[in-house]
């Protein structure tokens, strides 16, 4: 035992023991189980397989299908509004022109929501986003002369406060990643461009977004994978999961309503399954046409 604990060849796998164990445990073993579970009609203290039952029950589900829309449309917003604007904010926050002590607060100020508790970012939006004459936003929209809004009531108005929500949560958390890809790209490109008189324009084609593509790739990926799985932020706002006419319900919700509100496991189980497939192709075909995937495969 001693030899193999102090074997240079044991060595390397016995530091990533502890991930391959956890991995194992927690990711490893709990998908297995619900790929099963997905293929049975789960009754307390009774579990009797049904094939594929749950999936073809899926496509006929129309409020199943509600979710998975609501999901996509969340998703393609996040990815216009938390990509392109917190990477502008990350270039003007790292340009020279910018003032020390404002670069520090502008980074504080943006990335302090992100420590917020989703109980109590999904608690201010509520009141901001309320009904009342008093609340935040119906004291805007008021000095335009409109009448107080039920934000959370109506499909557009909800969407924007989900959308909001999100912008307020993680702008900071994004222009933190593409500060730090950004201070990985050596000044030198930019003085040689600016010697060759490339205007601002092309170095930030040209130079900036070409070396900010590792970055670019990743807050894509985990933006996908956030955008589809959202539910936290809108459980909060809606004060639970039975928000008006499903506006606000989302695939992950859905999932949560079958299997902890209904008891229906197996069928709930079916449902993260089909999350799960949906994330990794969409990732799968980001990846592939970003260049990313066929590089790790080719090596």
């Amino acid at each position: 035992m001693k030899k193999i604990l102090y074997s240079k060849k044991a060595a390397p796998y016995m530091f990533i023991l502890p991930f391959v164990l956890t991995f194992a445990i927690f990711w490893i073993v709990p998908l297995f189980k619900s790929g099963i579970m997905s293929t049975q009609k789960i009754l307390p203290g009774e579990e009797t397989f049904i094939g594929l039952q749950n999936y073809t029950r899926l496509l006929g589900d129309r409020v199943f299908m509600v979710a998975v829309g609501n999901s996509f449309k969340y998703m393609i917003f996040t990815l216009l509004l938390l990509i392109p604007i917190p990477m502008l904010l990350a270039c003007l926050v790292n340009s020279k022109q910018a003032n020390g002590k404002v670069k520090s607060f502008f980074k504080s100020s943006l990335f302090v929501p992100a420590l917020t508790s989703v109980v109590v970012a999904g608690t201010i939006f509520r009141l901001i986003f309320g009904e009342m004459d008093t609340s935040l936003m119906n004291q805007f929209v008021g000095l335009f002369g409109i009448g107080p809004i039920k934000w959370l009531k109506g499909e557009v108005t909800g969407f924007i406060a989900l959308l909001a929500l999100a912008c307020w949560r993680w702008w900071g958390v994004n222009m933190m990643y593409f500060l730090s890809g950004l201070q990985s790209i050596p000044e030198d490109y930019y003085e040689a461009a600016s010697i060759d008189g490339a205007t601002t324009w092309q170095k930030f084609t040209r130079i900036t977004i070409p070396q900010l593509k590792p970055t670019i790739v990743y807050v894509l990926t985990i933006s996908i994978y956030g955008g589809l799985a959202m539910f936290n932020e809108s459980y909060m706002l809606y004060q639970g999961n039975n928000s008006p006419n499903n506006i606000g319900l989302t695939i992950v919700g859905y999932l949560y309503r079958q299997g902890i509100e209904k008891n229906d496991m197996g069928y709930a189980s079916a449902v993260g399954s089909v999350l799960l497939v949906i994330v990794m192709v969409i990732n799968i075909i980001q990846l592939t046409a970003t260049g990313t995937f066929k590089k790790e495969v080719d090596r």
